[in-house]
């Protein structure tokens, strides 16, 4: 998508997280709380990333999952900024920044993904026939 139109359809701190892979505040983010079921999709080309059947209360700030709804369209590179060394996961389609991975979550993967709000929009249960993800709605019966 062409940088002017992603300019003016994202707020400033999501275009400076999807596309300069910045990083919103920690618990000053629209979901780090977030209990409500429902599926989060990328914030730029709509396709599916998490579900909230997924998403625990890492402690960190930011909204946590143990698995994406599809591998597919998450992609992981090497992150070498800021003195550490990450795994970044982008969206395969938008090539959106999301956030990183860590090694340190529940379940039997034992990862953690560690999602920037500002990279999502998320869909209520509720919603997702309306919004064209009704193949979903079976996550939540």
């Amino acid at each position: 998508m062409d940088q002017n139109k992603l300019k003016n359809k994202l707020t400033p701190l999501q275009y400076e997280v999807t596309q300069n892979n910045g990083t919103e505040p920690p618990f000053h983010n629209k979901y780090w709380n977030n209990k409500a079921e429902g599926i989060y999709v990328d914030i730029i080309s709509g396709k599916p990333l998490f579900s909230s059947k997924d998403q625990y209360d890492a402690g960190c700030g930011w909204p946590s999952f143990t698995k994406p709804i599809e591998d597919s369209e998450i992609l992981e590179k090497k992150d070498f900024t800021h003195g550490m060394i990450r795994t970044e996961v982008r969206s395969k389609t938008a090539d959106s920044h999301l956030g990183h991975v860590f090694p340190d979550g529940p379940g039997p993967a034992g990862l953690r993904y560690c999602i920037n709000s500002a990279s999502l929009r998320f869909i209520p249960k509720e919603e997702l026939e309306k919004e064209g993800f009704g193949e979903f709605k079976k996550m939540f019966e």
